[in-house]
């Protein structure tokens, strides 16, 4: 099924220290940077599918600054993948806000990590285990 999202829009106060970040981060979940012109806003998308993510100085002037109880959720297609998530985050500048696990509150299959990027934007990466296991990509 295809994605009702179109894309999602983070703000940031510094570009060069969020493309760090999100280059690293984004990766293993699939996205990659798309090209785009000098002084242009970094955009990161997965082949062929949406949502895109967009990253934006805001353009009221005001520095950037994130929402108490919101983050945006990607989904992984592997525990492992989860896991790679949360370690490029940690290693590229962002800071832990759940490190990978079952998140028995929302489930025995629910494995995530959460963590928050470098202008305090929340993020998580989630596997669902039985439709991992039941849906295994093979190379």
């Amino acid at each position: 099924m295809e994605s009702i999202i179109s894309h999602i829009t983070l703000g940031t106060n510094d570009y060069e220290r969020a493309i760090i970040f999100y280059d690293a981060a984004l990766r293993p979940l699939g996205f990659s940077r798309i090209p785009k012109p000098k002084g242009k806003p970094p955009l990161y998308a997965v082949k062929g599918a949406m949502p895109h993510v967009y990253l934006y100085q805001p353009y009221d002037g005001q520095p950037a600054t994130w929402g108490n109880g919101t983050h945006v959720a990607f989904q992984a297609v592997s525990k492992e993948v989860v896991n790679i998530f949360y370690k490029e985050a940690i290693a590229n500048g962002g800071s832990d806000e759940g490190a990978p696990g079952i998140r028995e509150d929302y489930g025995p299959n629910y494995y995530a990590a959460y963590v928050r990027d470098p202008d305090g934007n929340k993020l998580q990466a989630v596997c669902y285990l039985d439709y991992q296991q039941e849906n295994t990509i093979k190379e």
